[in-house]
């Protein structure tokens, strides 16, 4: 990123706001002509930079905003929609190989519907995600062989067919650009394979059907493999070598600052040089990441604090949850039953199962149980812990759902059974369920006793009246809704819902016979990132405000909806998504007669780290000197997260998603108002967020804790309602605290 630092004497003999022609030759040998307001490039104009790079187009303040045209020394060229420094909407980029490109951008990369002409006669229409072919497109290869279908990250996958020159098709499944599951292979004379598709043959099954009794029978399913797919390689997009926003100078003299964090007034202004947020926005103050001295990182607001009741945003450093659960704890025994059964499980053989179960794996019959004897037995190993009895429920749709979600079963194993031992967190939730964490944070594990399965609920209708104690079973809500549930995650790839891995049951044989059932759900948190704020959102208020006093709230530390301070800004394409996704969710779960669900959403502020690139355990900052840097993430750090190959693939709704949040702020006069109003503080973050606790179904205790608060408290504050009005209050809630990023 160059710095410019042009003579701008002349400004300052102009009134302000007058835009006129300027010629700026700069030290570092760029040079701009053009149209020039305040110090700053504003209408159309151009930039040459000393390596052959050159920009010619409309500005706004400072950056390139609107139509124009990036060249490069290579000859490769862009031409249409900038935004803030970047490439975004509608454009054409043609690459220094001749091929082109032609549709839209956002932030850089080919991201909506877009077609591209490959040098080598190759073409593709369809949708793009992230800068790799993603949705339904149409490829043709030079050959005029052609795929219409599914794409996902760049390759065929999903429902598609494959027609080529010669008059054969295939129509079916596909899996990283090869037919994979159910599928049809047909040829010009009519006659037709049928069956199961797969890459190893030991995997592959059909029948064969000739339009004569003179058919080809010789013919091996794994020719379409290794003969026909041969030629249908498709070709990658060329990188740009440099991104026009990692040209983009920044100014001295605006109120932009340069990558060094230095701020300098511009020649002959007395005016103190504000701070514009990432979207152009201007405060008086200079605001600035301080370390306190105690822990915290602090913004510290020196101007508008004064003035405003907004208190700093202090950042703990996130430790590990729980207590690791070893020797002489009163869970060791249970968690080794736990580990024990796990590796029996998902360690047994099982065929091959296509992802068409059928409605029998669903039974609630479905179940396994295996003995453990302490001696070991023909199937099991010895062991230290008491003797115990295991069950699965419906094992099959759980091994099934495991695949569906792309978790590897030794990994699986690795993560629960490995040597390190499960940690327990302190408290059970309100049901009685205590929780335990994998020791990488991969996997959370609810677990529950025979008298902790139930969900109490005391409702006291009058002193006279006896508490009533209405009991319903998590397993009994899961098996009903297991159908459901995996048709749902199934269709919605990136559905929002808690992702269950496993259904099981320990019993403890001799005189006790106590069971525990738990659930294995994935960790909404694992992650490399820390972990700075979280918050428990459902759109009500009463009973939703943390009681903890501000000095012991940490990382680790849950808020809820009247804690809540921020507004949530995503990305163009991400909020559409998010938005749509959201609506499904919550219809599945109204359909289902669930509520009580509530969306976690996890914030780590990438100012808190040195590097956003490098994830760290804690909060570092650099101090609070301004001469030493402002830790606020820049545009190039901005593009390398983007062109980073693995953290573009770990990217989803919901994970690892580079956003924005700006701050809020209630009114004083207003106790239970639920969303602030804005003010203007921007932060980079990296989110994540689901909808959890989805096994509460509205049964007769939570009809009864409804006509109970309601007659204490106002009825649409309260938390327990009828799923069709919980969905609708819900999703009002959720789609004002998230919003896109203009």
């Amino acid at each position: 990123m160059s710095v410019a630092h042009a003579d701008d004497a002349d400004d300052y003999s102009r009134p302000t706001g007058e835009t006129y022609h300027a010629e700026k030759a700069l030290p570092s040998g760029d040079f701009y002509t053009g149209q020039w307001r305040d110090s700053l490039p504003h209408g159309h104009g151009k930039y040459l930079w000393t390596d052959g790079c050159m920009y010619v187009g409309e500005w706004h303040r400072g950056k390139t905003m609107g139509k124009g045209r990036f060249s490069w020394p290579s000859g490769a060229t862009y031409e249409g929609d900038f935004k803030n420094g970047y490439m975004d909407g509608k454009g054409t980029y043609i690459d220094s190989s001749g091929d082109l490109y032609r549709g839209s951008w956002v932030m850089n990369l080919r991201h909506g519907q877009g077609a591209k002409s490959y040098v080598n006669g190759d073409c593709y229409d369809g949708e793009w995600r992230r800068g790799l072919q993603d949705g339904h497109g149409r490829y043709q290869w030079k050959n005029e062989n052609h795929y219409i279908g599914q794409w996902k990250n760049g390759t065929m996958n999903g429902n598609g067919t494959m027609i080529w020159s010669n008059g054969n098709r295939y129509d079916g499944s596909w899996e990283d650009s090869a037919p994979k599951g159910n599928g049809t292979f047909r040829w010009s004379d009519g006659s037709f394979y049928v069956g199961v598709w797969s890459k190893d043959p030991e995997e592959q099954n059909g029948t064969y059907y000739p339009t004569t009794s003179t058919g080809n029978f010789e013919w091996q399913p794994q020719q379409v493999f290794c003969v026909d797919l041969s030629e249908c390689v498709v070709c990658t997009c060329q990188r740009i070598p440099v991104l026009p926003s990692q040209k983009m100078p920044v100014w001295y003299g605006s109120s932009e600052q340069s990558s060094s964090g230095n701020r300098t007034k511009s020649s002959g202004s007395s005016e103190r040089p504000r701070r514009r947020s990432v979207d152009g926005r201007v405060s008086n103050g200079e605001m600035e990441l301080r370390n306190n001295g105690s822990g915290y990182l602090q913004v510290d607001d020196t101007e508008s604090n004064r003035s405003s009741p907004l208190r700093p945003l202090r950042i703990q450093p996130a430790k590990k949850q729980g207590q690791t659960i070893s020797k002489g704890h009163k869970n060791y025994d249970l968690m080794l039953n736990l580990q024990l059964g796990i590796r029996h499980s998902v360690g047994r053989p099982a065929p091959a199962t296509s992802l068409d179960l059928k409605a029998s794996a669903f039974d609630p019959k479905e179940k396994l149980w295996t003995k453990f004897p302490s001696e070991g037995s023909k199937y099991t190993p010895p062991h230290q812990s008491v003797e115990f009895k295991w069950k699965d429920y419906c094992p099959v749709v759980f091994r099934t759902l495991r695949k569906l979600f792309n978790v590897d079963a030794a990994d699986y194993m690795l993560s629960i059974c490995g040597n390190d031992a499960l940690r327990e967190l302190s408290s059970p939730g309100k049901s009685g369920s205590f929780f335990y964490l994998t020791n990488d944070d991969g996997y959370m594990i609810k677990t529950m006793k025979k008298a902790e399965t139930k969900v109490s609920v005391r409702v006291k209708l009058k002193p006279v009246y006896q508490e009533t104690f209405i009991c319903v079973y998590l397993k009994q809500v899961l098996i009903r809704m297991l159908p459901a549930y995996y048709n749902h995650v199934r269709a919605c790839e990136n559905t929002l819902v808690t992702k269950f891995f496993g259904l099981h049951c320990v019993k403890l044989t001799g005189t006790a016979q106590k069971k525990v059932r738990f659930v294995i759900m994935g960790n909404l948190f694992c992650t490399g990132h820390s972990i700075h704020r979280r918050f428990d959102l459902k759109g009500s208020s009463h009973g939703r405000l943390t009681t903890k006093p501000e000095s012991e709230i940490d990382p680790n530390t849950t808020l809820k909806d009247l804690d809540l301070n921020f507004i949530f800004r995503l990305q163009k394409n991400w909020f559409q998504e998010f938005c749509r996704q959201v609506d499904k969710d919550c219809e599945f779960l109204e359909q289902e007669r669930i509520m009580d669900y509530s969306l976690l959403v996890g914030l780590h502020f990438r100012e808190a780290s040195k590097d956003s690139a490098t994830p760290t355990s804690g909060a570092r900052t650099p101090t609070g000197n301004p001469d030493s840097g402002n830790p606020r993430l820049s545009r190039a750090d901005m593009d390398r997260f983007l062109l980073d190959a693995s953290k573009l693939a770990s990217i989803k709704l919901g994970i690892n998603m580079p956003a924005r949040v700006e701050r809020t702020m209630r009114r004083s006069d207003c106790e239970n108002q639920l969303v602030g109003e804005p003010t203007g503080e921007f932060y980079d973050v990296i989110l994540y967020f689901g909808v959890i606790d989805i096994l509460q179904d509205y049964d007769i205790s939570k009809k009864l804790e409804h006509a109970y608060k309601s007659m204490q408290y106002d009825p649409t504050s309260i938390s327990a309602v009828d799923p069709k009005q919980y969905s609708r209050r819900f999703k009002d809630f959720i789609f004002k605290i998230f919003a896109e990023d203009t």
